[in-house]
């Protein structure tokens, strides 16, 4: 899928805090926010006396704010975190420190039953529809679960007849309600993922990858799903991808991840059309040109060594070691996601400005 113009617009850009963004009014209700994130994993020895050796950092500090009814992509190689960050939102994962505030309450002071009622205004559409469904459940069933754990959200007589609006809403036929996952192609399945995600009337979605597993035909068809499910519903969406032309077509804001941290942040048009940070810079012209004549016209980045582990990161700048800009100064202070000098919008780099790779990649 591809698209010439982005959702979010370009606007004027000052200085502001990191996770807030220009085109977002700094007044607008905030929905969902975190604040210095971590999530670390332990590594340990021994079989019977087990020691802690060190920790996997798999979200290292990750501060972001998602405002009512917009959609922020979250973008990065497979192993950067996005996933995690994904489980820790909707409370999968308890982080190893930070805070998760939804509607301005921190979910690290709520008790088990109130913890209840928060994943009511927050679900989540899983990346794999083939192994997110239960293959022993008929599709009713599956939809209509979220009403037996909260059984006071759908009267029991009116359940069925909620379960088969929700088909019909996510443009699936209701009279295929007592069929199973497997009589169904992927980008139904995907579908079913969806109203069960919507059958609480949440507040927020998150989406971890939830195209990935599926044809580019099919791909256009639940994203446009789920954009009209926003308008309809008024939802705000986290979209984790690696996919950069479907985030460029779904977003409003884009945060770059990298080793577990936020490295670049800002409109789709500022990160698309303006990256600063080394990293978004390769990874935008490594993006396919779908037109055979542009091929060629546009400057290709490519970058050299491994992904460091997360378990031994680089000191400083992480993104250091495969980087070409790379100084002195990255190796012993870690740069700031702030707005700098040559940049409009905040970037974690020492050395951040704006270069022209893009174009012919994303249009």
């Amino acid at each position: 899928m591809t698209e010439t113009v982005g959702r979010g617009a370009p606007g004027t850009v000052g200085r502001e805090a990191p996770g807030t963004s220009a085109s977002q009014p700094s007044d607008a209700e905030v929905v969902l926010e975190t604040r210095d994130l971590v999530k670390h994993y332990p590594i340990t020895r021994g079989v019977v006396f087990q020691r802690k050796i060190g920790a996997v950092r798999a979200v290292d500090g990750v501060s972001l704010k998602l405002h009512k009814g917009e959609t922020l992509g979250i973008v990065g190689e497979s192993g950067c975190g996005k996933s995690t960050l994904a489980r820790l939102l909707v409370g999968l994962e308890k982080p190893s420190s930070g805070q998760i505030i939804v509607n301005g309450t921190d979910l690290g002071t709520l008790s088990r039953s109130e913890m209840r009622r928060f994943r009511r205004d927050v679900q989540m559409v899983m990346q794999d529809p083939y192994t997110s469904l239960n293959p022993r459940m008929t599709v009713g069933d599956i939809i209509g679960e979220p009403f037996e754990i909260h059984p006071d959200v759908v009267p029991r007589k009116d359940r069925h007849a909620r379960v088969r609006e929700l088909l019909d809403v996510v443009g699936l036929n209701p009279d295929h309600i007592n069929r199973y996952p497997h009589q169904f192609s992927g980008g139904q399945r995907q579908r079913i993922g969806i109203a069960r995600a919507i059958a609480l009337r949440p507040k927020i979605i998150i989406c971890d990858e939830p195209v990935s597993a599926l044809d580019v035909s099919i791909q256009a068809q639940v994203i446009n799903l789920l954009e009209r499910l926003q308008a309809e519903f008024g939802l705000s969406y986290i979209f984790i991808a690696h996919d950069l032309s479907v985030v460029r077509h779904i977003a409003d804001r884009v945060a770059v991840m990298y080793l577990g941290k936020i490295v670049e942040t800002g409109t789709d048009a500022e990160i698309y059309d303006g990256p600063t940070h080394p990293y978004t810079q390769a990874l935008l012209s490594a993006v396919p040109v779908p037109d055979p004549t542009l091929r060629g016209q546009r400057d290709q980045i490519v970058l050299e060594g491994d992904v460091p582990s997360p378990a031994n990161p680089p000191s400083g700048c992480r993104f250091r070691t495969r980087c070409w800009k790379a100084k002195a100064i990255c190796a012993t202070e870690e740069p700031a996601l702030v707005v700098r000098e040559k940049s409009a919008h905040p970037s974690a780099c020492h050395f951040a400005e704006v270069r022209d790779v893009v174009h012919a990649a994303t249009t």
